[in-house]
Order: structure tokens, then C-alpha cells, then sequence
């Protein structure tokens, strides 16, 4: 059974730092690209970070760039999330994701239909 448990979520002061991991089991995900997505309250799921298999290419979606870093670690089946300079609107709930498609090198797709495997999610809580 395949399953992807996210952790690392939390309540904390807009400024700080969290760092969400995902953490796969069932299978290895070593050869596919996995990705974060969240949904805030009362709107829809939406794209946050990707990376491609190896590592070597990541994509972000502009409300994170330069304050989150996608990063996998493939010894431990894990994806992590280090997110930085959090603001209030980075509340959500934070759900991991992985790929089964392969499409090339740098493959790391930002559409959340792309994907197979979806964790349950864990809560991030910014307060301003």
C-alpha cells in the first residue's frame, strides 16, 4: 500500500520558518517528480512546489518564490519543504504529491492532475 505521510506543520508568527516533509512508503518515487500543493479555507487547491526526479530541476509558484525551497532526499523516500519568511496567506492546509508520468529529465509539473499519490495533509497556521 502506497502512502505518503506528511509532518512538520504548525502554528506559527508571520516571519518564521517551517519545515513540511513527506515521507513515502510502498514504493520509491527515486525515478518521478513530486510536488507540494495546499488549500486555504473556502478556496481551491493550488500549486506551491514541484521537483523533478532527480533533484536537478524545481518550479514554484510566484506567491513562494524565494521564500520556499523544494529539496528530496531519496535514501529516506522524502520530500521536504523549507519554508521561509512565512506570511499570514501562506495558511493552508499542505499536501504532498507524487507522480507517476515520466516526461523527460526535468519533468515537474505544476498541474495538480499530473499526480497519483496524495498524502492527507498537514496544517500550516500563520499568524500576522
Amino acid at each position: 500500500q502506497v502512502q505518503l505521510v506528511e509532518s512538520g506543520g504548525g502554528s506559527v508568527q508571520a516571519g518564521d520558518s517551517l519545515r513540511l516533509s513527506c515521507a513515502a512508503s510502498g514504493r520509491t518515487f527515486s525515478s518521478h517528480a513530486m510536488g507540494w500543493f495546499r488549500q486555504a479555507p473556502g478556496k481551491e487547491r493550488e500549486f506551491v512546489a514541484s521537483i523533478n526526479w532527480s533533484g536537478s530541476n524545481t518550479n514554484y509558484a510566484d506567491a513562494v518564490k524565494g521564500r520556499f525551497t523544494i529539496s528530496r532526499e531519496h535514501a529516506k523516500n522524502t520530500v521536504y519543504l523549507q519554508m521561509n519568511s512565512l506570511k499570514a496567506e501562506d495558511t493552508a492546509i499542505y499536501y504532498c504529491a507524487a507522480s507517476l508520468r515520466y516526461d523527460g529529465n526535468y519533468y515537474s509539473p505544476s498541474n495538480s492532475e499530473e499526480y497519483v499519490y496524495w498524502g492527507q495533509g498537514t496544517q500550516v497556521t500563520v499568524s500576522s
